[in-house]
């Protein structure tokens, strides 16, 4: 859209409220930018608000879903040499790691 189209314009006091309910700090070029860009997103919904959805049931989703997850079957475990194997440290039969608690 450019601004010729037919846009609701936004006075700077709505646009400042708007940031300010965002906690963004707009300077006086932002605010004349984003009231142009703002009005440009509300005239699209309004254009929204006019498609007639009657007879379209509510969707929690666009897409069908489903679980694609493989069933949890048990396999077989590595032994603890082969757990160690790559570790860089370990310590009688356990990984060491550096202590992020504290000393």
């Amino acid at each position: 859209m450019t601004t010729s189209d037919k846009s609701p314009h936004l006075d700077h006091d709505t646009v400042r409220a708007v940031a300010d309910l965002a906690r963004l700090n707009l300077t006086d070029e932002e605010v004349v930018r984003f009231a142009g860009q703002l009005g440009q997103v509300l005239a699209h919904a309004e254009k929204l608000q006019a498609v007639n959805t009657a007879d379209v049931p509510p969707t929690p989703y666009v897409l069908s879903l489903a679980n694609v997850a493989r069933e949890d079957e048990p396999a077989p475990g590595l032994s603890q040499e082969e757990a160690l194997a790559n570790a860089p440290e370990q310590d009688r039969g356990f990984f060491r790691v550096k202590s992020f608690f504290g000393s």
